[in-house]
């Protein structure tokens, strides 16, 4: 069967799928969802918002997003950016929970408008999820409680910068509350560095460089059933280096073992390294050396 997909365009589409009135602002809202009776399909639909998300919730069912289904048992923060789609199974039963929904274009102008991107967990997956405590709960609960005063009395000339200002406060506590949650789970995140060095020692090691090309960050987060974002910024927390940092390095490792053990032209060496063109590979090599290959053979 075909999937259905619903577009959620506005804000004034979110209230109007909760079932709850008219929103106070154009392009921003919080929603008490343990207080809204949602206008779900009774078949399975997937949605898709033109807003980014941050819910907090705990019920009784469960949520696919993406290829994996989630449960918010324990209470967590799932963040979602514009236009990823979500599949809200029916017969779901909220026990509590809060969402804010706010339109890209509140941000136009706006110094979180520049560095949202930054926020790397609005990219992480579902089972990547922000488990927080109650303390932590009362932390962002304060700071939603501004936001929604902000937008609930009359505007003046400060509104839009102090909700913005009391957004980027909660994403900063939530980069907090993740770092936490990185240092809290040091095992897991432990395994995953150590899993990663093996895969990636693997592909160099089986000279996959040559048909296959140089390995993408996607490709051992694949493997690793992680989201790109996600494995990223484990390995910089426990290792000072993103994932593309660790696939650079490892490929000027093995191109000064091959300059000074080998007679191969740097041509040669850059296919076998799986650069499309050597040019590259010599702007990557003297990026992390401060020196060309060739200046690099010269010295030994």
């Amino acid at each position: 069967m075909k999937p259905t997909y619903i577009d959620i365009k506005s804000i004034s589409e979110v209230h109007k799928f909760y079932n709850c009135g008219k929103p106070k602002h154009p392009l921003i809202t919080v929603i008490d969802l343990a207080q809204v009776n949602p206008d779900r399909p009774a078949e399975n639909v997937f949605y898709r918002t033109d807003f980014y998300s941050i819910v907090c919730k705990r019920f009784e069912g469960a949520i696919k997003y993406g290829k994996s289904y989630y449960d918010f048992d324990e209470g967590s923060l799932m963040f979602t950016l514009p236009g990823q789609v979500i599949l809200s199974e029916p017969g779901i039963n909220i026990i509590e929970g809060w969402g804010i929904f706010f339109h890209q274009d509140l941000l136009v102008g706006t110094e979180l408008g520049r560095k949202i991107s930054d926020y790397s967990f609005f990219q992480y997956s579902t089972s990547e999820a922000l488990h927080i405590s109650e303390a932590e709960k009362l932390i962002l609960q304060d700071t939603i409680n501004k936001i929604k005063t902000e937008y609930s009395q009359n505007t003046d000339k400060h509104t839009k910068s102090l909700i913005v200002d009391n957004l980027q406060l909660i994403l900063n506590y939530c980069n907090r509350f993740y770092d936490r949650q990185f240092y809290t789970r040091e095992k897991v995140s432990n395994d995953i560095v150590k899993k990663f060095e093996g895969l990636l020692i693997d592909y160099f090691k089986e000279d996959n460089l040559t048909n296959d090309g140089i390995p993408t960050t996607k490709y051992f987060a694949s493997r690793l059933n992680l989201s790109s974002n996600y494995l990223s910024d484990v390995l910089t927390r426990f290792t000072g280096k993103t994932t593309q940092e660790h696939i650079h390095l490892k490929i000027i490792d093995m191109a000064k073992i091959t300059l000074y053990d080998s007679t191969k032209s740097i041509s040669e060496i850059a296919y076998s390294l799986g650069f499309e063109h050597p040019s590259h590979f010599t702007k990557l090599f003297k990026n992390k050396t401060g020196i060309s290959p060739r200046e690099y053979r010269n010295l030994n």
